[in-house]
């Protein structure tokens, strides 16, 4: 299996300006929920997109899930 290069994965995917503002949109969420109680840091919970849209911040689409749930592949 060949190694990652960071770097480069960085300079081309993380650091654009679509993924910086769908990062900003995802912790926005977050912030959110900690700021009304519901999470806290280090609890094991993600803000989960129903929609699968980090731009759409609507309370009806944001739900608390676990790390696990919210980060596994559904195939």
């Amino acid at each position: 299996m060949p190694t990652r290069n960071y770097t480069a994965e960085y300079n081309n995917y993380h650091s654009t300006e679509k993924q910086k503002k769908r990062r900003a949109m995802r912790n926005l969420a977050r912030r959110r929920f900690m700021k009304s109680g519901r999470i806290k840091k280090g609890d094991g919970k993600d803000v989960h997109h129903k929609d699968g849209n980090p731009m759409n911040n609507l309370l009806s689409n944001l739900r608390i899930t676990t790390k696990s749930a919210n980060r596994s592949r559904k195939i």
